[in-house]
């Protein structure tokens, strides 16, 4: 289970406020990236906390609810232009870097799960697994993939047939299927190689996703 250690140490360091930061989406053929940084307090941490993908989705939407009646944080979106335009790679540490500027207080110290660290004002620490083993990036693990299940829910009332409620837009064989009947819509990702190839069977994309919106860009706390 993930502790509250490394902020606890910071913390009694003088190094606070501390935030977690995690993305979800990074695999899916369609959506945005989502991205979530998290400040616990120390005084109202909610009990069960964990990785997201090793919780149902009740328990994520229970906990969900208990993180942002009690702690501070933001989340930003990285688009499926910018995902094309930059790479899934750039385009999360966009996104990750963008929740932490959405703070409504900026942080002493970023954990940030993965590898690399983000371009942000104040020091960055990655953890590689972090959402299994630092509190707060556990926590924003939850806000993300919560945030990233609700917006793909409502995208799949604007795009019936597709089933994003489901499979929240990942390559499954039924979102496959969907791809080769039906064509990719603005919110696929071009760049990914079956909406490519769906792209060049339907014969729609290059313009059609010129001259259609994607999902605003946006952080919001």
């Amino acid at each position: 289970m993930p502790t509250f250690t490394r902020e606890r140490a910071l913390r009694k360091r003088g190094v606070w406020p501390v935030a977690g930061c995690d993305e979800a989406g990074r695999g899916p053929l369609a959506g945005p990236v989502v991205a979530a940084a998290v400040v616990l307090d120390p005084k109202r941490i909610p009990q069960g906390l964990d990785d997201s993908k090793k919780l149902t989705p009740g328990r994520r939407e229970q906990l969900f609810e208990q993180i942002c009646a009690t702690a501070a944080f933001a989340v930003a979106f990285a688009s499926p232009a910018r995902i094309d335009r930059d790479n899934i790679l750039r385009a999360s540490l966009w996104a990750l870097a963008r929740a932490v500027h959405a703070l409504p207080e900026m942080p002493k110290h970023v954990l940030v799960d993965g590898r690399d660290k983000l371009d942000t004002p104040c020091d960055c620490e990655a953890v590689i697994g972090g959402d299994a083993l630092v509190l707060s990036i556990a926590a924003a693990s939850i806000i993300a993939k919560v945030s990233r299940d609700r917006l793909m829910c409502k995208l799949a009332l604007d795009h019936p047939g597709y089933g994003f409620e489901s499979h929240m837009g990942y390559g499954v064989p039924a979102h496959l299927d969907a791809l080769d009947r039906l064509g990719p819509t603005v919110h696929h990702r071009r760049s990914f190689a079956p909406v490519m190839a769906a792209h060049e069977k339907h014969g729609t994309g290059a313009t059609l996703l010129r001259e259609t919106p994607f999902i605003v860009e946006a952080a919001a706390s």
